[in-house]
């Protein structure tokens, strides 16, 4: 909803019109993250790119049609495509071009057959586990040997490698399942912990031998593999007991310092997502905070959403543990962000809030999660349309330099929006501030013009970051020298003279200098600033 331009007629309308520098309320005592040392800076510093294996790249046909029967059918949204370990390992410099660090595959588990006569585990997360544990991979993907050469090569080329792993349930039919009946939960509803998932066969985690099998399946696949990280899917329907003194110390014991990642669906405040912290993981995905972009962005609602999400996420985890958190747009399980405006809106103006969103997930505090051909503008509504295949001529520049039906248009290419990624991505690897700094808000809309900013700061590196989702030029004194949020150290650097220069070259002018204790902004409409101090 377009705001009204608030101008500067007085202070009393000025404290009125803009967010008031604001320190979050003290957290209480967070478990500290398993990770340590330089480890912690590391990742983050990362940005994750998520793929499903299956729809990314065919690098061997051969194994189109291996394992289960009946499961591959590239004319079917629920069934295999041929997508694998060997077409992902030859893209990897794809990833390397767009400057992701971290690959974050779906599940690469041996999957059980043809459910309901028209659906696979193309996606992974339908395991067909078995007693004793294996580390069988889908043969639909590859081999033991592939996924080896492509973590090889990821790591040779400075990159992590993420996998996804399942604890709170085996797939439909499983072998599992007939082997330990008494595994599992049975005539349950209702309950997200204890009752089957959509029907798949739900573990009993306080039963000590099925705790002993799942851990000691995690801790096969870590010695395995040298794996990185671990995203664990469906964290919250399993007892967060679980997690804290089997699972967790159990990885650790197998692969010290490896990243883990609980994915907990739950998009209300940070303190939905502080338990799974305390009980050892080192993140969660900030879903509060993407739920904040859709409502803010996507659907042109007002910035205040995304300015309170992150405050109380900082307010409630802390900044040290704040900037651990794993920021996303979309992914496998929600339409994509792309889709989120619904129809009516044109083109130029879904570009225009993308550009937005993309640029604020780069710049807030926590790891950005890219979905892929979110650099391309793919659309996509919920799955399994939000699972396309990853289109050939994304490869290269000429193949994105055209327009491509099911892709952002709005005045642009495929090649415009990853050309976008690919700059705010290495603005946000390029500058310490963005990735491990502390963050002071100096503007927000309380009820004015819908525009946001932000201050971030680590040692010499220090950022103003603007956001404009207002119809028109955001001018706006945003006072340096009276914020509380930014320490004394930098306010002796911050004085009068002191320039910024934006690096997305939007601001008008792209220079501009402190004043009076305040850097005047000028950002045109529906646009976004990355400033730099010189």
């Amino acid at each position: 909803m377009p705001r009204t331009l608030i101008t500067l007629l007085s202070s009393a309308l000025l404290l009125a019109a803009c967010g008031q520098p604001t320190t979050p309320a003290t957290h209480s005592s967070l478990t500290t993250q398993a990770l340590s040392g330089t480890t912690i800076d590391t990742w983050r510093k990362q940005v994750i790119y998520l793929a499903l294996p299956d729809r990314f790249s065919n690098g061997n046909t051969g194994n189109d049609s291996a394992g289960q029967p009946n499961c591959f059918d590239r004319a079917s949204a629920t069934k295999f495509h041929g997508g694998d370990l060997q077409g992902l390992r030859s893209k990897l410099g794809y990833l390397r071009d767009l400057g992701a660090t971290t690959l974050w595959l779906t599940p690469v588990y041996k999957q059980v057959g043809l459910v309901n006569g028209n659906s696979c585990g193309y996606h992974g997360y339908w395991p067909d586990y078995t007693n004793p544990n294996d580390t069988a991979i889908e043969p639909k993907l590859g081999t033991a040997s592939d996924l080896t050469g492509l973590i090889s090569d990821l790591h040779a080329g400075g990159q992590k490698f993420m996998m996804d792993m399942v604890a709170n349930h085996a797939g439909y039919g499983a072998r599992i399942v007939t082997q330990q009946p008494g595994w599992f939960h049975n005539n349950c509803t209702g309950d997200d912990v204890n009752c089957p998932l959509a029907g798949l066969p739900d573990f009993r985690q306080e039963d000590s031998a099925v705790a002993a099998y799942l851990t000691g399946l995690s801790q096969a696949w870590t010695s395995a593999y040298a794996i990185d990280g671990i995203r664990m899917d469906t964290a919250k329907h399993v007892p967060l007991n679980y997690w804290q003194t089997s699972w967790v110390p159990g990885v650790l014991q197998t692969r010290p310092n490896t990243f883990l990642l609980a994915e907990a669906f739950l998009d209300g405040s940070a303190s939905q997502l502080r338990p799974f912290l305390d009980a050892g993981f080192d993140s969660t995905f900030a879903f509060p905070t993407r739920s904040a972009l859709v409502s803010s962005v996507a659907r042109n609602g007002s910035l205040d959403l995304l300015a309170g999400k992150v405050q109380d996420t900082l307010g409630t985890l802390g900044l040290n543990r704040a900037l651990l958190q794993v920021n996303l747009l979309d992914n496998h399980d929600v339409q994509r962000f792309l889709n989120e405006p619904g129809y009516g809106v044109p083109e130029t103006d879904i570009r225009a809030r993308y550009s937005l969103a993309l640029t604020a997930l780069m710049t807030i505090p926590g790891i950005p999660q890219l979905y892929y051909g979110d650099e391309l503008g793919m659309y996509g509504g919920n799955d399994p349309d939000n699972r396309r295949d990853m289109p050939a001529w994304a490869w290269t520049d000429a193949g994105r330099a055209t327009a491509q039906s099911g892709y952002l248009a709005g005045g642009g290419t495929p090649k415009t929006t990853y050309d976008l990624t690919k700059q705010l991505i290495g603005i946000r690897t390029g500058n310490e501030a963005l990735w491990k700094g502390g963050y002071a808000e100096l503007w927000r809309p309380n009820g004015g013009q819908n525009a946001l900013a932000f201050y971030r700061s680590s040692g010499a590196s220090r950022m103003v970051v603007v956001l404009n989702l207002s119809d028109t030029t955001a001018n706006l004194p945003l006072d340096l020298q009276g914020n509380g949020g930014i320490s004394s150290t930098d306010k002796t650097y911050l004085v009068n003279g002191r320039t910024f220069t934006d690096l997305l070259g939007r601001g008008a002018p792209a220079t501009t200098t402190v004043s009076g204790g305040k850097l005047n902004v000028s950002v045109p409409a529906r646009t976004a600033a990355i400033y730099r101090a010189n």
